[in-house]
């Protein structure tokens, strides 16, 4: 299916990347390196650069910390979306929130898309992405509060709860008037999981592409893949890019990282290896 984010249309078979930016001073992997705007303009020339297809713009740490208000949390991104949106025309732009407030003000702002890590908590930010003709990213957080880090959750069908509830939330989406090709379902790594549950998930995909609606995957150096490895955060590359490369192959569409460049070479060999891709060039056993 053709993916059409806001400005952005993709033919399908194309592997997206998206480019992670922090405008927060706690994010759990980069530590608020990109917290001032120019710290963060920077990382965006610098992915853009790298391959990345969409930019995702977030306010708020996912874990727990320092409250941020709806006020708060658009002031700082609402005006570096537009920074963003005036030096990059044509580039995707994604906002990560849960609230329709903020949702709202970046596509005024030039946002694309929502993305929604929070599993639909707030309704009203489907009705948004449906009025500025937006996408909107539909995440499995096993009804998990935002900001809050599982405890003991357990689920008897684990694959059940993900695509019912994301293709529940996709239903909802296309109701309230967002177009099927802005529609994307996420299974939410780490967000009201355990890492077996994130393990799980990640090896069971296929499944969820099987639903028909394109699959987002945010797995990039998350927990599940520090216990798995036993690496801190700052080591956790080689297991994100063994996560991506299995997603990818099993048909995944947009990958939601810090490593673009890696990334991007790691599903352009995905792709070539489906027959999605030729490759640069072929002379070997021809010259």
């Amino acid at each position: 299916m053709t993916l059409r984010l806001g400005r952005g249309s993709f033919e399908n078979g194309e592997i997206l990347v998206m480019a992670i930016v922090n405008r927060t001073p706690d994010s759990f992997f980069d530590k608020g390196a990109s917290w001032t705007d120019e710290a963060a303009m920077e990382r965006v020339h610098q992915v853009v650069a790298d391959g990345a297809d969409i930019v995702d713009i977030g306010g708020v740490k996912a874990g727990p910390g320092e409250f941020v208000s709806a006020e708060d949390e658009a002031e700082r991104v609402v005006p570096f979306i537009a920074a963003v949106r005036e030096a990059y025309p044509d580039v995707v732009i994604s906002v990560d929130t849960w609230r329709h407030e903020v949702g709202r003000a970046a596509c005024e702002a030039g946002a694309d898309v929502m993305n929604d890590a929070w599993g639909g908590v707030d309704p009203k930010l489907a009705e948004v992405a449906a009025e500025f003709s937006a996408g909107i990213i539909c995440t499995h957080a096993g009804g998990a509060t935002p900001r809050t880090r599982p405890h003991r959750i357990a689920y008897d069908d684990l694959m059940g709860d993900i695509i019912g509830r994301t293709t529940a939330l996709a239903e909802a989406a296309l109701a309230a008037g967002v177009p099927r090709e802005g529609i994307v379902i996420d299974p939410g790594h780490d967000f009201g999981k355990n890492t077996w549950h994130s393990l799980e998930a990640t090896r069971r995909t296929g499944e969820m592409v099987a639903t028909g609606w394109p699959v987002l995957i945010s797995a990039s150096n998350k927990d599940f893949i520090g216990e798995t490895l036993n690496r801190p955060v700052d080591e956790r590359l080689i297991g994100s890019l063994a996560a991506v490369a299995v997603t990818a192959f099993e048909g995944a569409r947009i990958f939601r990282v810090h490593a673009v460049a890696e990334t991007r070479e790691v599903v352009d060999m995905v792709a070539s290896i489906k027959g999605l891709r030729e490759p640069s060039s072929v002379t070997r056993g021809l010259a």
